[in-house]
């Protein structure tokens, strides 16, 4: 036979044995061809039905040759193969062993976006959120790793938004803290993760069959972000400031931004005064109300607060709650000197709650404020202490708490009292019944200074 046609009968010979038997790894197919695809059907049925007893250490020897050998072969070989080396790894202590897992774990993601990475449902910044969530979980203390796993999921949630995995937007959010932490990240930046964060939360609760989870989630971010240390007054104000213009109807935004001021201890700031405002509009309550009110009364706006807690009573069923927002009213009225106002107010809080003794510590502290203003004399001046005593000694008697401070109240004011001769002058005894006139207009007990 010429030389000639020996060399093509042989070299025709090897490429049909190659055709014949090739791995589906070395020419991009499903499962390869001849003996090859065999052997990777085989595996790929071995490993399924050890897999599917949840008996990994048998599975995935079997595992192993499809994943090498046919990659392309199903997509469930990647989320098998995901879950059995974290099971591995959670079930050794050898450091090294973990590494070689670790790297196995690493490799399965990239393998999956090289043959399953334009998947509709399940593309690359899917798989690539699970793999910075599994960076985080097992190197966790590596600077390195937590940046390159940050610039992953932050990739990842920017392309997939709302349909972002919940694990995947929580450890965005706490990468996103520890790079702030290591100054890989400014306050500004932060914030505006945790904007970006709660806002697709917040588009996930929409349509979530289990709002009450996101509702939880969205506590946890707000948790992390106020315990960053990035939440602190001057950046909160630069960034959602100029935006309250455009989310004075936004209740979501007004609530998360007004949690976010009070965690930071911001509430003397314009933006908590306005934002709580804005917010007592769309969703009034005695709280709200009740919040307004103590904004303004630490900003001295008095006549606001007054307001505010008069809305709080008008809003509030429960009558022990009503009954402090009078007191607090009464509070502001004795700040003021309307003496008159202030009595007005703590008998509104006793009729509400007739067992509570600060309203009548408050009504006696009014009647010895304006004692220097009641009469003519120096005399009738003094006999208003005998009405204050009388309500400290109604305060400890209805209510046991207020004793202490009530006992102190009398003695005090006791010294007040005009002496035995001032009494005999004025043509009265002790333990007569005696009337204070005026807007004070009680019956009480003449006593003396002892």
């Amino acid at each position: 036979m010429p030389m000639k046609i020996t060399t093509l009968l042989i070299a025709g010979l090897l490429f049909s044995s190659v055709m014949f038997a090739q791995k589906g790894v070395e020419d991009g197919s499903k499962y390869g061809h001849g003996e090859d695809s065999i052997r990777c059907l085989e595996n790929l049925s071995l490993y399924s039905e050890y897999y599917k007893q949840n008996n990994i250490k048998e599975a995935y020897p079997y595992w192993e040759i499809v994943f090498n050998e046919c990659p392309a072969s199903s997509m469930n070989i990647y989320s098998h193969g995901e879950r059995m080396v974290q099971a591995m790894y959670k079930g050794t202590k050898d450091a090294a062993k973990k590494d070689e897992l670790y790297s196995l774990l690493m490799k399965i993601y990239d393998q999956r976006i090289k043959y399953f990475g334009t998947h509709k449902k399940y593309p690359t910044a899917y798989i690539n959120g699970k793999k910075a969530v599994s960076m985080l979980t097992y190197k966790r203390d590596d600077t390195e790793v937590i940046k390159e796993a940050h610039a992953l999921l932050k990739e990842s949630v920017g392309i997939r938004t709302s349909k972002t995995q919940s694990a995947v937007l929580m450890s965005y959010m706490m990468s996103s803290v520890a790079m702030y932490k290591m100054d890989a990240l400014s306050g500004e930046d932060l914030v505006n993760t945790y904007t970006q964060v709660t806002d697709i939360l917040d588009a996930k609760k929409k349509t979530s069959k289990k709002p009450e989870v996101i509702d939880e989630q969205k506590k946890q971010v707000e948790s992390l972000f106020a315990q960053s240390g990035a939440a602190n007054c001057e950046v909160l104000s630069n960034i959602f400031a100029p935006q309250l213009a455009d989310h004075t109807q936004d209740l979501d935004w007004l609530k998360r931004v007004n949690r976010l001021l009070a965690r930071g201890d911001c509430t003397e700031s314009d933006l908590f005064y306005k934002s709580s405002e804005h917010l007592h509009v769309i969703e009034p309550s005695a709280s709200s109300a009740f919040g307004l009110a103590q904004m303004y009364m630490k900003r001295k706006e008095m006549d606001r607060a007054v307001g505010y807690f008069q809305e709080a009573i008008t809003l509030e069923e429960d009558d022990e709650t009503k009954a402090k927002y009078h007191h607090y009213i009464g509070l502001i009225y004795m700040s003021q000197g309307k003496f008159a106002q202030v009595r007005s107010e703590a008998k509104k809080a006793i009729a509400l709650r007739s067992d509570w003794g600060a309203p009548y510590i408050l009504i006696g502290k009014a009647y010895a404020s304006a004692a220097s203003k009641y009469g003519s004399n120096e005399f009738e001046h003094k006999t208003v202490y005998w009405a204050a005593v009388d309500q400290f000694k109604k305060a400890k008697s209805v209510d046991a708490e207020m004793a202490a401070e009530a006992n102190d109240l009398i003695v005090m004011y006791s010294q007040y009292f005009p002496g035995t001769e001032e009494i005999f002058f004025n043509t009265l005894q002790v333990g007569a019944a005696y009337k204070i006139e005026g807007w004070i207009n009680v019956q009480t007990t003449v006593r003396a200074k002892k």
